[in-house]
């Protein structure tokens, strides 16, 4: 791993630097861990490529004291970063920038880098923290079973489970790791696009996890009694975890949901249309079906956008829609004056702000895992249609082990009437959600995710030291 550098400064103001997955869904948890970083006295250092870097820091406002740096991806500004542009801009260019980025921010009078916090996702930036001699922690911005169901590909591997170059199930069963519920075999995180493109995925995760060998710690942005189900499997299920994971490496601290214990407003990739707010204000209370499929909507398609509309207008119930300009060609010819009165279509919305809304009674969404944490802070219900990668698994969760939510099988007029009616009707739901909500974001949650926030700062300190990282450390599962 190189060599370790100890803490060289007594009178050192301690910088952590954070290298998010440039895409939305990753740089706003990864901007509340900063947040969080700062209320614990670090001085937190964001890193994004150019172009994201110009569309969030017009939105950072200076009391949030979090300073966003860019480094050039080294794509052509006509490039579409889509997955694969991303992957290759990652590992070819980005590399050498962040090297000199941190090597300038260490050299500060009265500075030091004392810790990089990784993206897993962005995997490449943990050799370059290597070779600097940095602290390096790894984030997983979702769920800690899409974490551990990654970490399980070895072990699917040598047991046979999937094939070694694609990562495909061999028995049409599906996949069930212990205490997690059953996956299809097209509901695993890697089995995306073309026969070629899942190939290309499940080589980018068997790079990611033997990168990730190298790591001490991994920070997931997941509460901490994530697999309850009830008090009594709470208390089975969380003893079971908890000796599994206080000896692994690398050690993992679930410090989420990190929106409890952060002040920042999270700076969008886009311009949010608040007159949704004002149109929400005519609704009845729990009326309003808010919909939306987060920052990646393509693989819906068009043909999906046009029937969600059709069922939407014909079911006559007031909704607001999330959509972008680039997919309002998939709406039917004259579809927005017709429904001007029923329901509202913005390009982007404040989330929160929409969740929080008492006339927003139910929230068709994707399971992106900051929408599905989003929701549960807010007591919305799901309606759920995951597209790819981990939103199969929210999915299942959200569905079959906390059942706050229903899962769509299309977009017909019966599929959606028959959803909303479910959400809208269901008491037991709102019970299960409000005990929920209570679990993983009241006071008792709370603590146990900043505890462990600070205890992982407390042996990033300590391994700088120099102190041995074999012992047993104060960390709640």
């Amino acid at each position: 791993m190189g060599n370790m550098k100890c803490i060289k400064r007594s009178n050192s103001n301690p910088i952590i630097i954070l290298v998010p997955y440039p895409a939305q869904g990753h740089v706003t948890p990864m901007f509340k861990l900063a947040s969080a970083f700062l209320s614990q006295g670090f001085k937190p250092v964001m890193v994004t490529p150019d172009y994201i870097h110009h569309q969030i820091v017009r939105k950072v406002e200076p009391k949030d004291k979090i300073l966003c740096m860019p480094i050039p991806d080294g794509l052509d500004k006509d490039t579409p970063r889509d997955f694969f542009a991303i992957e290759k801009a990652m590992e070819n260019n980005m590399a050498n920038p962040l090297e000199r980025l941190i090597h300038q921010l260490d050299d500060k009078d009265g500075d030091e880098v004392v810790c990089v916090v990784v993206d897993l996702l962005a995997s490449w930036a943990i050799d370059v923290a290597n070779r600097c001699g940095v602290a390096c922690a790894g984030f997983w911005p979702a769920m800690h079973a899409t974490y551990r169901l990654i970490t399980a590909i070895p072990d699917m591997l040598r047991t046979g489970l999937i094939s070694a170059d694609t990562g495909f199930p061999k028995q049409l069963s599906g996949i069930c790791l212990p205490n997690q519920p059953v996956l299809s075999t097209e509901e695993l995180p890697w089995l995306i696009g073309t026969p070629a493109a899942r190939k290309a995925r499940f080589r980018f995760w068997t790079r990611t996890l033997e990168r990730s060998k190298t790591l001490q710690w991994i920070l997931v942005h997941s509460f901490p009694n994530e697999y309850t189900i009830s008090d009594e499997q709470h208390q089975q299920l969380g003893d079971q975890l908890f000796k599994s994971t206080t000896t692994q490496q690398p050690l993992v601290f679930p410090i989420g949901p990190l929106s409890k214990h952060t002040t920042t407003k999270n700076p969008s990739f886009w311009e949010e249309d608040t007159s949704c707010l004002n149109w929400l204000d005519k609704q009845n209370p729990n009326t309003v079906a808010y919909i939306s499929f987060g920052s990646w909507v393509s693989p819906i398609g068009e043909a999906k956008v046009r029937s969600l509309a059709l069922a939407l207008e014909a079911l006559g119930k007031p909704f607001l829609w999330v959509l972008g300009s680039s997919w309002l060609g998939g709406l039917p010819i004259g579809y927005l004056e017709r429904v001007a009165k029923q329901g509202k279509v913005v390009s982007w919305a404040p989330q929160m702000d929409v969740l929080q809304h008492k006339a927003v009674g139910c929230y068709l969404t994707h399971c992106g895992w900051n929408s599905t944490m989003e929701a549960i802070q807010c007591q919305k219900p799901l309606l759920c249609y995951p597209v790819a990668g981990d939103q199969f698994v929210n999915c299942a969760y959200i569905v079959k082990v906390w059942r706050i939510g229903v899962r769509l099988s299309g977009f017909g007029q019966r599929d959606v009437e028959e959803g909303l009616r479910r959400m809208m009707e269901e008491d037991e739901m709102s019970k299960r959600m409000r005990k929920l909500n209570e679990r993983t974001m009241g006071d008792e949650a709370n603590l146990r995710a900043v505890s462990n926030l600070t205890a992982f700062t407390d042996q990033n300190k300590m391994f700088r030291l120099g102190y041995s990282n074999n012992g047993v450390y104060d960390y709640v599962f």
